[in-house]
Parts: structure tokens; C-alpha cells; sequence
């Protein structure tokens, strides 16, 4: 992986470990009278993966939007711990310095791909697209990364000038995965991944993201309604409820032994 590694300086910056890498501090949005999120707060640490989780409507999507910075929150701070972004709050930045961060520091993969990726496109030209938008315009470059970056997706190298509209859907999440992780950021964040996916097509979108996480040692935060997803990548969870947090803790210690009433339920529910 050679040339994923040498695309410097736009990738990788050290991260400060002894701090958490995301920093959350009373999350507010609302969508006219609606209260979609409420006094959000919590803590990432560098190479965690947090779980949200929560019944439609709860919230943890809306988190993620924010946290990608497609919305403009109503209130609350964003940080992300890295020398260059530094005591900034992100959810105040101008749209020039949130497309900055958006391109350099943050992955995203959505449950619908339509939202990730250009159909018309290659899927290796989507992978580029990434690259792209910092200034590159060096041919191999912008075919390396992208081959790079399929592979380590596994993705079929012999298909990256496919158009993933010809793509299946877990196929679709490789090049979603491969054009999130192309520059190598610090937080990716993942909506419901695996929905809608035959189970077989989990199981192995599911171990490349945990094999991902663990040769990356990226940050996670996973919104899924799927608590056996939860339970394969999450170190801690989040409930969420109504746009609140109502519990938080331990992988295993939220889902064997819920203390709400509402993650009891949810829990129980899945069983």
C-alpha cells in the first residue's frame, strides 16, 4: 500500500492520544418545532469505535449529519483533536473550512449509497473524486489510491471501471468504504452500513470494517438499529431516545445488562 501511504501532507496528521479524539459538548438541533437532538455530549478516545443506537427518530442520525457537517447545528460544540483543528469548534466554521475538514479529516459511509457516491461514474473515479477535491491531478496518483484503496475494501480490482449503479448493494459499500478512507481520515462515521443487505453480504462488510479498524486504528462512530452490528464493532454505546441520551457504557455491559427501562425493551426486542 505504498502509494495510499506516501500521499502526504494531506493525510494522516499525529494525533494527540493522551486527549479524545471527538469531543462533544451539548449537541442542540431542531427542524422547525421539532427537538431532534438535545444536550448531546460524549467523548471519543483515538482508535474507538462508539455505537449509537436507537428506534427511529431517536436522534442518532441527526448526530451524524452534524458531526459530518451537513447541517448547521443550533447550538453545541464539535472538536476534533488533531494539531491542525485544535481547540476549534467545528460546528462554528464557514462552509469553505467545513468542506476542508469534511475532505481531510472525516469518512463517511451512508446506508443508501445513492447519498455517497456518483452513479455515473467509475467506481474508481469515485475513489479519486476524493483526492480530487485537495488538488491532484496526477493520472497514477489518482489510479494508485484508488486501486489502493479498493483493495483494501476488498473490492474486485477487475471491477473498479465498473459504474457501481451496475453494482450490487454490498459491492456499493466497498466503494463507499474505499472513497471514505482513501485520505486516510481520523473519524469516520457509518449510517446503518449494513441495511438492507443479504446477511451473508453483512457478515462480510462486517469483518472488513472491523479488520479496517483494527490495521487503521480509525476512530468509529456507527449509527445502526441492528444490535448484533453494534455488538461486533462497538467498544461502548450510546442509546439514544427523543434526542437524548439515555444511557451509555460498555458494549457488553448495555446490551447484557441495560439499567433504562427503554434499552431493556429495545434490547429485549431484538432477542
Amino acid at each position: 500500500m505504498d502509494t495510499l501511504n506516501n500521499v502526504v501532507p494531506l493525510m494522516a496528521p499525529q494525533l494527540i492520544t493522551e486527549m479524545p479524539l471527538v469531543r462533544v459538548q451539548h449537541l442542540y438541533q431542531t427542524y422547525g418545532r421539532v427537538r431532534a437532538v438535545h444536550d448531546v455530549s460524549f467523548d471519543v478516545y483515538p482508535g474507538e469505535v462508539l455505537g449509537i443506537v436507537g428506534e427511529s427518530g431517536s436522534g442518532k442520525s441527526t448526530v451524524l449529519r452534524l458531526l459530518n457537517l451537513q447541517e448547521i447545528a443550533k447550538g453545541g460544540t464539535f472538536n476534533l483533536n488533531v494539531p491542525s483543528l485544535q481547540g476549534e469548534n467545528l460546528l462554528a466554521c464557514d462552509r469553505y473550512r467545513r468542506r476542508e475538514v469534511q475532505t481531510q479529516h472525516i469518512g463517511i459511509v451512508y446506508q443508501n449509497p445513492h447519498l455517497g457516491l456518483r452513479m455515473h461514474y467509475t467506481s474508481g473515479g469515485n475513489v479519486a473524486e476524493r483526492l480530487l477535491i485537495t488538488g491532484e491531478r496526477r493520472f497514477k496518483t489518482l489510479r494508485d489510491v484508488a486501486e489502493d484503496s479498493l483493495a483494501v475494501s476488498e473490492f474486485p480490482l477487475d471491477r473498479m471501471d465498473d459504474l457501481p449503479m451496475r453494482l450490487s448493494g454490498g459491492m456499493q459499500q466497498r466503494v463507499q468504504l474505499a472513497k471514505a478512507i482513501a485520505l486516510k481520515p481520523q473519524l469516520l462515521l457509518l449510517d446503518e452500513p449494513t441495511t438492507g443487505l443479504d446477511v451473508s453480504v453483512q457478515a462480510l462488510v462486517l469483518d472488513t470494517l472491523k479488520r479496517l479498524q483494527q490495521e487503521l486504528t480509525v476512530t468509529i462512530l456507527i449509527v445502526s438499529h441492528d444490535l448484533g452490528v453494534i455488538r461486533t464493532l462497538a467498544d461502548r454505546v450510546m442509546v439514544m431516545r427523543n434526542g437524548e441520551v439515555i444511557e451509555a457504557g460498555l458494549t457488553d455491559q448495555i446490551l447484557e445488562d441495560p439499567q433504562a427501562e427503554y434499552t431493556q425493551q429495545l434490547v429485549h426486542a431484538k432477542l
